[in-house]
């Protein structure tokens, strides 16, 4: 089964990953986000290794996310980074392959041990099962 992975995050959180604290997510030193990329390495390395892998991307900050919105007929609006500091969104994903939703969420429950700095915003790790589409 395949299923989906995410992570989320803030634009406060990316701010503060560049050593800009701010009162929603403290700084992050340059330690901390060296530890925070191993730990990413290394689970991306052994989620590879075992074949549950399929792809693993981290989005860029989300003051660089775009908007298109519209309905047939109607001329598509285009909206520049529309998130507030405070709005929480996906900020990376996994597509795991793995034997059932037991194995993911184990996965899931050890990228909640990544560490991160001191009073860092809790977010939950989501898991969604990849479906096939409705019947035809």
């Amino acid at each position: 089964m395949k299923y989906f992975v995410t992570v989320q995050a803030s634009q406060a959180d990316y701010d503060a990953m560049t050593g800009k604290a701010t009162p929603a997510s403290p700084s992050w030193s340059r330690h901390e986000l060296m530890a925070m990329v191993a730990f990413m390495d290394l689970l991306n390395s052994e989620l590879a290794a075992s074949g549950e892998l399929l792809d693993a991307q981290g989005f860029t900050e989300p003051a660089e996310a775009r908007f298109v919105t519209g309905a047939p007929g109607r001329e598509a609006v285009v909206t520049d980074h529309p998130y507030a500091d405070s709005d929480v969104l996906t900020a990376g994903y996994w597509l795991l392959e793995c034997t059932g939703l037991d194995r993911v969420t184990e996965i899931a429950a050890r990228i909640t041990h990544c560490p991160v700095p001191a009073g860092s915003p809790e977010y939950p790790v989501v898991i969604r099962p990849v479906g096939e589409g409705p019947p035809v």
